[in-house]
């Protein structure tokens, strides 16, 4: 048997999630689970991530083994493969023809309804991870579509210790309570304590109340979700658990986020040479429509979502326009929403420019091209492209909420004055509140030298993995010895 010191030195934890970059992404989740292995080894962890086994996870495994003892989870056949990616990357994934090989995206079909088996599809994935969890010390959930597998832990055995970190709360896995017949689950998880909730399954609800801890994605939004603003109807759970909740900000891969070589841009640049910029603002304008210009150029990445204050932002364009900026805007999501900026493209010709869906390498580019990025959210657990932004000199415009506020240093007298200011901070997503927002982020940028050293200040700040790798390692050290 391992000693104590052997198991720190080599703690061995399972990461489950729904998508993981570089293989399947929808969003920040992915860019999370992506980067924490690498950024847990240098913390004496051994990270190996379990994913669902969509076609473009398969696609992209070279000799995968399989691993012995699973045949059938809720009544269908698996199996679970074990590979590596070329950089190393360990990696599990549940091949289960019947649930995850399909046309579409992870969660829904080609016209983005969900399917309708989504309860039994992530469920299983829960269930495999309790079934391989005796080779690990502790297994990390990630979020509802990973958040039965504590469920199962608890309920089915295991002796590894269990971490669930809730990235947005708002998605909450929410199944009818017909379903928890087949969830393979004994009649004491029906309860309290268990999965039922308001007389359904909730299967993040079901995570956070088996986990031995839980975790959210910055401390603001940790202390956010205690209420009922913000706790979508399960603050009261997390108040029940308060002492086992921690905010623990996310990262960004500088190696993959890096102007000075990131690919993407046509330009590369540092803080030292933002001149270099202009040649991707260039890019930018091109690629959206827009006229050239040295006005302000203001960017938007972003599902197209209530949460997201896209809403808002279609109220204050013409006033964004009016001041002399231009807009372009990456993103994809409600239909309203999407031909609202239809809209408001077709009354701004070459001013407002559009492109719906997503693609990484374009959003590199704005990063590096635009000139401040608008994140109006109503909340943000923790957000990652406002990281981007300070990263690479694009100024964020947010409002003060979860991972936001934690991040961004308002541009007000004082914080001008000292130079600390990196991005300028709404309170609330509101029509006035943003058109202020803007307006002042305009005056600044009218200041080109106080304008670049607000960018050259967000630029020097560190968002790498490293202070919060430190804090995941401790946390699931202090879980692994209790």
């Amino acid at each position: 048997m391992q000693s104590w010191g052997d198991r720190v030195a080599a703690l061995k934890v399972l990461s489950v999630a729904s998508e993981a970059v570089p293989l399947i992404k929808t969003g920040g989740l992915a860019d999370v689970v992506g980067a924490l292995p690498a950024a847990l080894a240098g913390q004496g962890v051994e990270m190996t991530t379990l994913l669902p086994g969509f076609p473009a996870v398969l696609d992209a495994i070279r000799k995968p083994r399989k691993v012995p003892g699973i045949e059938n989870l809720l009544g269908e056949p698996a199996r679970i493969l074990s590979a590596r990616l070329d950089d190393g990357r360990r990696l599990l994934v549940l091949d289960a023809p019947n649930y995850f090989a399909r046309a579409g995206g992870p969660y829904g079909d080609t016209n983005g309804a969900d399917w309708h088996d989504n309860w039994r599809r992530f469920a299983a994935l829960g269930l495999a991870a309790q079934e391989v969890s005796a080779k690990f010390d502790l297994v990390h959930a990630h979020d509802w579509q990973a958040a039965m597998a504590p469920v199962y832990m608890r309920y089915r055995g295991s002796q590894a210790a269990s971490v669930l970190t809730i990235h947005n709360i708002a998605f909450q896995g929410f199944f009818g309570g017909e379903v928890f017949a087949r969830l393979a689950l004994p009649d004491a998880a029906w309860s309290l304590d268990g999965v039922e909730f308001h007389g359904g399954v909730g299967m993040l609800k079901g995570g956070m109340v088996c986990a031995d801890a839980i975790t959210t994605v910055s401390p603001t939004y940790a202390r956010e979700i205690h209420t009922g603003r913000f706790g979508m109807g399960l603050d009261g759970v997390v108040r029940a658990r308060s002492h086992l909740v921690h905010g623990i900000l996310n990262g960004i891969d500088r190696a993959e986020w890096n102007p000075a070589v990131d690919p993407h841009l046509a330009a590369p640049f540092d803080a030292k040479h933002l001149a270099r910029r202009k040649a991707n603002k260039r890019a930018v304008e091109a690629a959206f429509g827009l006229e050239e210009g040295e006005g302000p150029l203001f960017v938007v990445i972003s599902r197209l979502t209530w949460q997201k204050g896209i809403d808002v932002l279609l109220e204050v364009i013409d006033h964004l326009v009016g001041l002399g900026g231009r807009l372009a805007l990456l993103g994809a999501g409600d239909l309203a929403l999407e031909a609202g900026l239809v809209e408001a493209a077709q009354r701004h010709p070459q001013r407002v420019g559009l492109k719906f869906g997503y693609d990484e390498p374009l959003a590199h580019l704005m990063q590096g091209g635009g000139d401040a990025i608008l994140i109006p959210s109503r909340f943000e657990p923790c957000g990652l492209t406002q990281l981007y932004g300070l990263a690479y000199g694009c100024v964020p415009i947010v409002t003060r909420t979860g991972g936001l506020a934690d991040t961004v240093i308002d541009a007000n007298p004082a914080a001008l004055a000292a130079r600390t200011a990196t991005g300028v901070v709404l309170n609330e997503a509101n029509y006035d509140e943003l058109s202020l927002a803007i307006t002042r982020a305009i005056r600044l940028y009218e200041d080109k030298a106080g304008w670049a050293r607000i960018q050259k200040t967000g630029m020097a700040a560190d968002f790498g993995w490293d202070a919060s790798a430190a804090q995941y390692a401790a946390l699931y050290r202090q879980l692994v010895r209790a």
